[in-house]
C-alpha cells in the first residue's frame, strides 16, 4: 500500500506545480498585454489630439479652400458642353434677331446693368463663414485701434463667430505667419506680445508734390 501511493502523491505534486506555474504565467501574459494595449490607447489619443490640431491650421491657411478651387476649375475645364445645344441655340439665334430689332433697345440695358451690378456685389461681398482664419485676423487687426494679444484677438473671434472652432494655439500660429509676411507687426511689452495691422505709408502732400517738380523744372 505504501509503496503505491508514494508514486500518485509524487504524480499529484508535479500536476500541482505545473498548474501552479501555468497560472501564473497567464496572470503575467495578462499584465503584459494590458499594459500595451494602455500605452496603445495613449499613442492614438495623441494622434487623434496632433490631426484635429492639424486639421485647424489647414484650415486657417487656406489650404483646403485652395485645393477645393483647383479641382473645381480641372472639372469646368474637363466637361465639354454638349453640341446639340450649341447648334440649337445658334439656329434659333437667328430666328430671335428678327424679333429682338423690333423691340426698344433703350429699357434691356438697364435691366442687364442693374443685374450685373447687384451680381457684382453679392460676388465682391464675401460672407463671414467663407473667410478664412487668415481674412478675419487681418479684418481684425484693421478694426482695432491699439495693438492686440493671441488671446484676445482668439476671445473676440470666437464670439463674433461662435459656430466656427478657433483655438488660441491656432490664432497664434496663423498671426506669426502674417508678421512673417509682413500682413501684421509684432511687438512687446516685457513679456507679453501684442499683434496690429501693418503700418499703411503716408502718401506725400500736394505741396512737396509740387515743390518737387517747380525744383525739377
Amino acid at each position: 500500500m505504501s509503496e503505491t501511493a508514494a508514486p500518485a502523491t509524487e504524480l499529484a505534486s508535479q500536476y500541482i506545480a505545473q498548474v501552479t506555474g501555468d497560472l501564473d504565467a497567464n496572470l503575467k501574459e495578462q499584465e503584459r498585454i494590458s499594459a500595451e494595449i494602455a500605452s496603445l490607447q495613449e499613442q492614438l489619443a495623441a494622434l487623434q489630439h496632433d490631426h484635429g490640431v492639424l486639421v485647424s491650421m489647414q484650415q486657417a491657411l487656406g489650404i483646403t479652400q485652395a485645393r477645393s478651387g483647383s479641382a473645381a476649375e480641372s472639372r469646368s475645364a474637363v466637361v465639354p458642353s454638349p453640341r446639340r445645344k450649341k447648334a440649337a441655340a445658334a439656329a434659333g439665334g437667328k430666328q430671335k434677331t428678327r424679333k429682338a430689332t423690333a423691340a426698344p433697345a433703350k429699357k434691356a440695358p438697364r435691366k442687364s446693368a442693374a443685374k450685373t451690378t447687384n451680381a457684382a456685389k453679392t460676388a465682391n461681398t464675401p460672407k463671414a463663414a467663407d473667410l478664412t482664419l487668415v481674412e478675419l485676423i487681418r479684418r481684425h487687426l484693421a478694426e482695432q485701434k491699439e495693438p492686440r494679444s493671441a488671446a484676445e484677438i482668439s476671445t473676440a473671434l470666437g464670439q463674433a463667430h461662435p459656430d466656427r472652432d478657433i483655438s488660441p494655439k491656432v490664432v497664434r500660429v496663423t498671426l506669426e505667419g502674417l508678421v512673417a509676411k509682413s500682413g501684421a507687426e509684432r511687438s512687446k511689452q516685457g513679456r507679453s506680445v501684442f499683434y496690429s495691422a501693418p503700418a499703411q505709408k503716408d502718401a506725400p502732400a500736394p505741396e512737396a508734390e509740387t515743390q518737387a517738380e517747380t525744383t525739377a523744372g
